[in-house]
C-alpha cells in the first residue's frame, strides 16, 4: 500500500537521522515488533525500559510510513467527544477512555523530556471552535461534561476568542495539557534510545509470513528469521492487508506546511486549533514559523488522482488558514495526501486477536494516533510482562456490540 502521495515536510527537519541494517541472519528474542512507525517506536522504548529483549523489523526505512504524514498535534480530546463516548459506551467506559488519553499525554511528555534526540515536543493549549451556530449547544454540553469529570477546560465566548485571535467564532473550548511534536524526530529518537538499550532494529526487512506454535512464532523475512515469544503487529493502516477489521475503514486525508512566516504574533500561545465541522480543519505552528494544517478527509481517490488531489486540497487548506489568519505571506511549501484509518465506534483497536497466537496489534486509528499508540504500547507491555490491565478490554479487536447508553451528566 502506498501510504503517502506528495511532498512531506518532516524528513527535511532531520536529514542526519540514524539508519538501520537489513536483517540477514536468524535471530531469537522475547518480542518481535513488526513496524517502524510511532506504535512500534513507543513499544520498543517501553519494552527495552523493562529489559525485554526486542527486535524490530520494517519493510521501509524506519519512520518512512505514515509517521511522515503525521502532523504532530497531540491532544487528550478526540474526534469523538466525551459526551458521545458516554452515550455510546456508558459513563464508566466513556470517561475512562478520556482519562487514558490524558494519562497518555502526560506519559508522552515524560518520555520526550528524557530522549537524547530532541523530538520538538512543546506543551500547547488547544482551541476547539464551533464552526456553526448550531454547534454551540454541543460545545456547551461537552464543556459541562469535561468539567464534571475533572478535565482542564474553559468555555470561551465570541468576545474572549476575538480578544486574543484575529478571527471570531461563536464559541470554543479552550483546553490545557496538549502538545505539538515532530513525529518523524520522535520516532527516530525513540528507536535511538531503544537501540542503545539493546533493541535490534532492521529496515528494508519485510515480514513474509509467521508460523505459530505454543512457544511463540517464527517470523520470516526475505533474508532472515526471528524466533519470538511475543509478536507486536504495529503495521498501521497496512494492518488491513494482513487482517480485515470490520470495525475499521480507510480514507484519505490532506495536509500542508506553509513557507516560514515573518510574524505569527497574532496566534495566541501558538495554540492547536481545530473545529466542529466534519470533515474538519486543524492547524498548528512549527518551531521555524510555518503553519501546518490538515483535514478535509474523504473517500480514497483512484491512484492516478492522488497527486492532483494533494495539490488541490492543499490550495483549499491554504484558503482556510487565511480565513483564520489573513497573513500577507501565506504560501504552500509542502502538500501531501495520505491514507488515514478510523473506526466506526471511535476507539482504536489494541490487543490480541484469536487468529494470531502470542501476538498483539497496535491500530491507533483516529485523529489521535500518537496518543492511541502510547496507550497501546503501555497496555501491551503490561500484558507481556504479566500485569493484568482491564483497560485492554475497552479496545478489543473482536468487540461487536455496544453497552446500553448512559445519559451524560449535565
Amino acid at each position: 500500500m502506498e501510504l503517502i502521495n506528495g511532498k512531506t515536510f518532516w524528513p527535511t527537519t532531520f536529514t542526519s537521522h540514524p539508519h538501520y541494517p537489513v536483517l540477514q541472519e536468524n535471530l531469537s528474542c522475547d518480542c518481535l515488533i513488526i513496524g517502524g512507525g510511532m506504535g512500534g517506536a513507543l513499544s520498543a522504548k517501553l519494552l527495552t525500559d523493562q529489559g525485554i529483549d526486542t527486535v524490530v523489523i520494517d519493510k521501509r526505512d524506519i519512520g518512512y510510513g505514515s509517521s511522515m504524514a503525521n502532523t504532530g498535534l497531540l491532544q487528550y480530546t478526540n474526534d469523538k467527544r466525551l459526551t458521545s463516548c458516554i452515550q455510546t459506551f456508558g459513563e464508566e467506559r466513556g470517561v475512562r477512555f478520556y482519562e487514558l488519553c490524558r494519562d497518555a499525554m502526560q506519559h508522552l511528555e515524560k518520555i520526550s523530556s528524557k530522549l537524547e534526540i530532541d523530538p520538538w515536543f512543546v506543551p500547547r493549549t488547544s482551541l476547539y471552535c464551533a464552526s456553526h451556530e448550531e454547534d454551540v449547544p454541543l460545545l456547551e454540553e461537552e464543556y459541562r461534561n469535561l468539567k464534571h469529570y475533572g478535565f482542564d477546560v474553559e468555555l470561551w465566548d465570541q468576545e474572549e476568542i476575538s480578544a486574543v485571535f484575529p478571527f471570531s467564532k461563536r464559541a470554543a473550548l479552550y483546553t490545557s495539557g496538549d502538545a505539538e511534536v515532530n513525529p518523524f524526530r520522535l520516532v527516530h529518537s525513540l528507536f535511538h534510545s531503544a537501540s542503545r538499550q539493546g533493541a535490534r532494529v532492521y529496515a528494508h526487512s519485510e515480514l513474509t509470513h509467521c508460523d505459530y506454535d505454543e512457544n511463540g512464532a517464527l517470523c520470516y523475512t526475505p533474508d532472515g528469521t526471528v524466533r519470538a515469544k511475543h509478536v507486536i503487529f504495529s503495521t498501521g493502516y497496512e494492518t488491513q492487508e494482513i487482517k480485515k477489521d470490520r470495525g475499521a475503514y480507510l480514507q484519505s486525508t490532506y495536509a500542508i506546511a506553509t513557507k516560514p512566516l515573518q510574524d505569527l504574533s497574532s496566534w495566541h500561545k501558538r495554540s492547536l486549533i481545530w473545529e466542529t465541522e466534519r470533515p474538519y480543519l486543524y492547524m498548528r505552528t512549527t518551531p521555524d514559523g510555518r503553519i501546518l494544517a490538515g483535514g478535509l478527509d474523504e473517500n480514497r481517490p483512484r491512484e492516478e488522482q492522488r497527486a492532483i488531489k494533494a495539490v488541490h486540497k492543499g490550495e483549499i487548506l491554504l484558503q482556510k488558514i487565511a480565513e483564520y489568519f489573513p497573513l500577507p505571506d501565506l504560501e504552500v511549501d509542502y502538500a501531501w495526501e495520505a491514507v488515514f484509518g478510523s473506526t466506526h465506534d471511535g476507539l482504536p483497536l489494541i490487543g490480541p486477536h484469536p487468529d494470531y497466537p502470542n501476538s498483539y496489534f497496535v491500530e491507533g486509528y483516529g485523529g489521535n494516533g500518537t496518543v492511541y499508540s502510547m496507550i497501546a504500547a503501555s497496555l501491551i507491555v503490561d500484558a507481556i510482562t504479566g500485569k493484568q490491565n482491564p483497560d485492554m478490554n475497552l479496545f478489543s479487536l473482536t468487540r461487536t456490540s455496544k453497552p446500553s447508553p448512559v445519559q451524560p451528566t449535565t
